[in-house]
């Protein structure tokens, strides 16, 4: 038996996700005239009450998008230093839109609104680069699939307003952190300029990732797409896994979350565990006691039982839960744990 717990996006296909796939109706979605990717557009957009939404096929490309359409070159924008857009996204903030990042210490990946506040630069000290931009990610990937608390957010965007700044959300796993704080996707779209959300993790669609806004921001978003190379013809095939995901797949993320605790409690207990970041989703995030057992070993032996996962640099190691993470599986993985 393996078990793959690398990412929430090693997932396959469900044979229903498949059979919407197959009988997808499809067209040219350059032209807009793909009837499946139109519909998943007008779905997410619905879901977090904006205007607007653009089908991408990566969640680096909508980010990459979103930061492009919020900037001008030689401009910054503020973001915590774990976040994905910088750690992540290849070096794209300075190749695509000539942005520098104001990294901010935050605490697994969340700021405060005092710290985005003392991070803006002033506006006429040409010296510095112009702020522009808050970017924030919910839930924190770095941070161990933290979420955030909302009335942070919100006194974010007050600042935001305050100094005339865009606000785009990082929502990569934004369906986590919805269903573990049960949360509205329309509180979050009556927040943020901008959302990005994946349908490749987490809801088990093989490929994808939505930008929602203004109608005004996704018609400029489609010439953005257009120069990334994003655009894709008959793309409702993928399409349609999204819209199957968000009707059948997305409140059993519950499950995942579930599975996560359960490793993280049985971690806590084991004598070479050094530490364990708190769970609030489906990633796990631990460091081992170098003491006791090198991270190396750690992952080796659990390599020779078929079981795997990756490091996150530092000493910390990560397990992500997922769809075709199986009650059978977490059985067998908690046994392997027990025995090492």
């Amino acid at each position: 038996m393996e078990i793959n717990l690398i990412s929430d996006t090693v997932t396959k296909p469900t044979p229903g996700m498949l059979d919407a796939m197959m009988s997808a109706k499809v067209g040219d979605d350059v032209f807009k005239a793909d009837p499946s990717v139109n519909a998943l557009e007008e779905k997410v957009a619905a879901m977090f009450g904006m205007e607007a939404a653009l089908y991408f096929p990566s969640g680096t490309m909508t980010n990459q998008a979103a930061i492009k359409l919020h900037t001008q070159p030689a401009e910054q924008l503020i973001c915590d230093k774990y976040a994905h857009i910088y750690n992540y996204e290849g070096g794209g903030i300075s190749f695509n839109s000539g942005v520098s990042c104001k990294l901010v210490d935050g605490h697994r990946g969340m700021m405060t609104a005092a710290q985005v506040e003392a991070s803006i630069n002033p506006p006429d000290f040409y010296h510095s680069p112009l702020t522009t931009l808050v970017c924030v990610e919910n839930t924190t990937n770095k941070g161990g699939g933290a979420c955030w608390d909302f009335e942070e957010l919100q006194e974010i965007r007050k600042v935001c307003d305050s100094h005339g700044l865009a606000y785009h959300l990082d929502g990569a796993r934004l369906w986590n952190a919805l269903v573990a704080k049960n949360e509205s996707p329309k509180q979050y779209g009556e927040l943020f300029d901008t959302i990005s959300v994946c349908l490749s993790k987490g809801l088990g669609c093989p490929v994808g990732s939505v930008l929602v806004g203004d109608a005004a921001l996704i018609q400029k978003a489609i010439r953005v797409r257009k120069v990334l190379g994003g655009g894709m013809r008959q793309a409702g095939f993928l399409a349609a896994a999204g819209i199957y995901a968000l009707d059948h797949q997305l409140e059993r993320l519950a499950e995942d979350h579930k599975k996560a605790d359960e490793i993280g409690n049985l971690l806590n207990q084991l004598a070479f565990i050094k530490k364990v970041e708190p769970i609030e989703t489906n990633i796990i995030i631990f460091e081992i006691d170098d003491a006791l057992m090198s991270a190396e070993t750690f992952v080796q032996k659990l390599k020779d039982r078929n079981v795997h996962l990756i490091g996150m640099g530092q000493g910390k190691l990560r397990i992500v839960t997922h769809l075709d993470y199986t009650d059978n599986q977490h059985e067998e993985f908690l046994k392997i744990l027990k025995s090492l």
